[in-house]
């Protein structure tokens, strides 16, 4: 039994890095990307190779395994385990040489691909392996897989990439494994030499043979290679502390050929034959996996075929020779960098699209990466489609072709007993079938403890046997990565699910994609860490917080583990009051960037709303509630008791004003907003005041719309908060635009009647005007997003009462604020999932461009001729698209594009206290740089008003709403 208390001192005492053994460090590392979780011991973050040794040496004294863990990607449960983890993400992450002569570089464990390709691109060289996950899997991770990519049909595996390695041995030996027998432990060669004819004739022939110990390695004719023999080895021999890798030399043109398939069988039996023109991949993926708006040629599946050449002409020149090789009824040729992109993102995002069927059913890896010599893949494909109805399971493959590597979703239930039984017995007749066809087991994730225990199926018992003997000559303690590759867990043991509850949590949202089932929701998070990139580019903003800390806990699937955790229980045991998964959540912008970005849509913004309805459930909440999740009531009584130059004046007085920030939970950094002295609707009142008193706003009423108003669609416009009562000047112009586009505007009533409107709905009668209550439409988003969801709900329910005359239309309703927008077309209906008319004012929602778009199509904006500069609001991205804004600019003149990301300040988040630097990160990630970087004259657009503000307070420029700036150009100011 191990003395918790002696082996956390001792390694505090003796290794200089983190030595973490707290709820929230072992929560995050319970799982990887696979089916399995174990819990760990506590998570060691060493800070070099010094710090691995003593971690090593500690673990050892104590009889505690050792697990070594780069991005937590892998997909066959290899990166967990139940003793110490060893977290090369947070120190060891450095290149630490690149050497363009010799093309080679020197880097630690920790380092993510894609800060290797940034650093060998300048000298047209990058590392040959790109697995999809490049922006978050490293080099040790890639080292312990064999990981293979996209490229792998003209550069290989990883282990074709190795030269030499740096491993630490369980007992603290270090050793440089090389060629010709470099940095073999003792005994090994002497094993090796004593069964060559095994090595010989034991592996199967194929690109893409990742399953077991590469032993072939050792041979004499493959240069005794001690170093490639410890790819693909899973943290089971040694543990890596640095590594000499090749680099190769990047074509200085692309092209990308997109060839059409009727089927999947179709597009695999074409592959083989493409690879006589060398090109740098071949690709597969049907139609299952494509979303229904991609831009590829007509067809049921597809290859994607690159090419390479000195010129852009030469790769075209490739990839035609291609098309016309392959014969197929259409095809697409692209050499655009950027179009070619948005063609590999399709591809790359399929290992989190394919964990749901079309019909939104779950589907897990487990299968993910089966490997056949690739001229047999399409009888593989035939055959495994056979085997899949027979089990009556479904699955999309997709993969790498050209090497004969398939990667699928299946959709096991592993929820319940019969199911897991299912998924036991059909892995047993997968591996006979793959076995059959002459492949591999894995292809490139490795077996884990999905597929060690099968391995005798494709190796034998003998050769399994020699794989244990080689395993005791490196780990003779078998501390390292224990119930991995050899002397495996069952492949049904440890599965992450068997700790959920088997029925659904009461919750307040609806859950509509999931069935109601919160579990449901949070098993979407599968771990494949796209949240986990340091950077992002084009529109994409998951994951502001984790870019801003780089701590995984600050990642949405940080996030997610520890709502697992806290749904099972074992781990995090407070339930909805764990403090654990509330500071994680802590730093959650709700952006909803992941609701989008996320290949499985993952919606933490809900989910921390969920959690802090429960949290906070009869407590006393953050100051920062009160004060600005109830902003719509504070600013309504300065509305009623015309006080805003009172409430602006004493902001104004520095003392006054750090009282009131303390007192409201606001950062002492921040600058109070100005209260705008006359609210919109004051001034549209004005403007209207041939309106009859008690007639509302107008909205259902076919009241004119005032001066200038047109005689085309009735559209009500909403006035949010934000517009309300801190930036009516959007409001205002707004208006201007919408009338001068030839549409009538009309705000919603104020009035909530007994009855609905009687006659023409024009009239009232007298008894029922006195009838009435008065009221203010609200989104209920400052609610929602402190997680004050009854009272959401209360303000959400007397909004469709107001609104029901307007639903009672068709007249559309515009919200020019991008949050307050998809709350009402998203929030609102999974809030009020059992009252219809949130889910119809949903349908009514347009963005201030789709209205012009869709309600006034021949009108001509005003030719402004500008470049813009700015930033897509998160939610706009993430919920209600920004297509038809991106139309409108063009239409007007306006060029170039705003940047993706987060402003930082994200409604309530930037404002509250501790918060500031991760508000001002995020800031400086994207939004900041684009507008200092823009050329002069540029527009700042910003449609929301945080982004506005952040603008504003951070770097002293005032960015505007859109409809703004088009009101000023037809007002002959721009």
């Amino acid at each position: 039994m191990t003395d918790l208390r002696e082996l956390r001192a001792g390694l505090r005492a003796d290794v200089r890095g983190e030595v973490d053994f707290g709820t929230t460090a072992r929560a995050l590392t319970t799982m990887d990307a696979s089916n399995y979780r174990r819990v760990p011991l506590g998570v060691v973050s060493p800070r070099d190779a010094d710090d691995v040794a003593a971690a090593l040496a500690v673990c050892g004294a104590h009889g505690v395994p050792v697990v070594p863990r780069g991005g937590g990607t892998s997909i066959a449960g290899q990166a967990t385990g139940f003793g110490v983890v060893l977290d090369f993400t947070r120190h060891m992450n450095r290149l630490l040489s690149l050497d363009p002569e010799t093309r080679t570089a020197v880097v630690q464990p920790g380092l993510v691909l894609d800060r290797l390709q940034e650093a060998a691109a300048p000298h047209g060289l990058r590392f040959g392996p790109d697995p999809s996950t490049h922006s978050r899997c490293t080099l040790g991770g890639m080292i312990g897989n064999n990981s293979c990519g996209a490229h792998s049909v003209a550069w290989g595996t990883t282990a074709d990439s190795v030269r030499e390695l740096s491993v630490l041995t369980p007992r603290g030996e270090r050793l440089r494994p090389g060629r010709a027998w470099a940095g073999a432990p003792a005994g090994l060669r002497e094993l090796v030499d004593g069964e060559p004819a095994r090595l010989r004739t034991g592996f199967p022939e194929l690109p893409r043979r990742i399953s077991g110990y590469a032993l072939d390695a050792l041979l004499p004719e493959n240069g005794a290679d001690v170093a490639r023999s410890l790819c693909g080895s899973e943290g089971t021999l040694g543990v890596l502390t640095e590594a000499v890798v090749d680099l190769v030399r990047v074509p200085r043109a692309r092209a990308l050929a997109v060839l059409a398939y009727a089927d999947e069988s179709g597009a695999a039996e074409a592959a083989a034959g493409l690879l006589e023109h060398r090109p740098l991949t071949v690709e597969g993926m049907a139609a299952d996996l494509v979303p229904s708006a991609a831009d590829l040629p007509r067809g049921g599946a597809w290859l994607f075929v690159e090419t390479g050449g000195e010129t852009e002409g030469e790769a075209r020149a490739r990839a035609e020779r291609i098309v016309r090789a392959a014969d197929v009824p259409d095809s697409l040729v692209v050499t655009d960098p950027a179009r070619q992109r948005a063609l590999w993102r399709i591809r790359e995002d399929a290992s989190g699209t394919a964990t749901r069927m079309p019909d939104g059913t779950e589907a897990w890896p487990g299968w993910e990466d089966c490997a056949v010599p690739p001229a047999r893949l399409g009888a593989y494909l035939r055959d495994f489609r056979g085997l899949l109805a027979d089990h009556g399971l479904r699955g999309a493959p997709y993969g790498h072709f050209g090497d004969g590597c398939v990667h699928v979703r299946i959709d096991f239930d592993l929820l319940t007993g019969p199911g897991i039984a299912r998924f036991r017995s059909f892995s047993g007749e997968l591996a006979d079938l793959v076995v059959a066809h002459g492949g591999s087991l894995s292809g490139e994730h490795g077996d884990g403890q999905a597929r060690a225990e099968l391995l005798p199926r494709m190796y034998g018992p003998d050769m399994v046997a020699l794989f244990e003997r080689v395993k005791g000559v490196w780990d003779p303690d078998g501390l390292l990565n224990p119930g991995m590759l050899v002397r495996p867990a069952p492949l049904d043991a440890n599965l992450r699910f068997s700790v959920l509850p088997r029925e659904p949590v009461d919750v307040a949202f609806g859950y509509p994609a999931d069935g109601g089932d919160f579990s449901a929701a949070v098993r979407r998070c599968v771990g494949v860490a796209k949240c986990r990139t340091a950077s992002v580019s084009g529109p994409a903003v998951m994951c502001p917080s984790f870019r801003a800390t780089g701590q995984e806990e600050h990642s949405t699937r940080g996030r997610a583990r520890l709502l697992h955790e806290m749904l099972a229980g074992e781990l995090v045991t407070d339930g909805w009051r764990s403090t654990e998964v509330r500071d994680a959540l802590d730093l959650c912008l709700s952006c909803k960037g992941c609701r989008s970005d996320c290949p499985v849509g993952v919606d933490m913004a809900t989910y921390k709303a969920e959690f802090l309805h429960h949290h906070y459930a009869g407590r006393r909440r953050p100051a920062a509630h009160y004060a600005m999740g109830r902003l719509p009531v504070w600013l309504g009584w300065v509305e009623r008791t015309r006080s805003a130059g009172v409430v602006n004046g004493l902001a104004s007085v520095g003392p006054l004003a750090r009282v009131a920030k303390r007192l409201g939970g606001i950062a002492g950094e921040r600058e109070i907003p100005r209260v705008a002295g006359e609210t919109f609707t004051r001034w549209w009142r004005g403007r209207r005041a041939d309106v009859p008193a008690g007639d509302g706003d107008g909205a259902g009423t076919d009241a004119g719309a005032g001066d200038g108003a047109g005689s085309g669609a009735l559209v009500v416009l909403w006035p949010d908060t934000f517009t309300e009562h801190l930036s009516p000047s959007v409001g205002r112009a707004a208006v201007r635009v919408l009338e001068a586009a030839g549409l009538r505007v009309a705000l919603p009533p104020t009035l909530r009647l007994d009855g609905r409107p009687v006659g023409d709905g024009r009239s009232r009668s007298a008894l029922r005007l006195l009838a009435a209550r008065r009221g203010r439409v609200c989104c209920g988003l400052t609610y929602i997003s402190t997680g004050q969801l009854d009272r959401a709900r209360a303000v959400l329910r007397r909004t469709l009462d107001l609104m029901e005359p307007v639903l009672a239309t068709d007249a559309p309703v515009v919200v020019l604020e991008p949050s307050c927008a998809a709350a009402l077309r998203t929030d609102a209906p999974e809030l009020l999932h059992d009252d219809p008319r949130a889910a119809r004012l949903a349908a009514r929602v347009r963005t201030f461009a789709e209205t012009l778009e869709q309600y006034a199509p021949d009108w001509t904006p005003p030719a402004l001729d500008r470049p813009v500069t700015g930033q897509t609001h998160c939610h706009q991205h993430a919920v209600l698209g920004e297509g038809p804004d991106r139309r409108l600019r063009e239409a007007a003149g306006l060029t170039g594009e705003l940047s993706g990301g987060c402003c930082g300040l994200a409604g309530n988040f930037g404002f509250e206290k501790g918060h500031y630097e991760v508000s001002t990160a995020c800031a400086e990630d994207r939004l900041l740089p684009a507008v200092r970087q823009a050329p002069v004259g540029a527009v700042v657009l910003a449609d929301g008003f945080s982004c506005r503000t952040q603008l504003e307070q951070l770097a002293g420029i005032r960015g505007r709403h859109l409809a703004e700036v088009l009101a000023e150009a037809l007002d002959g100011k721009a």
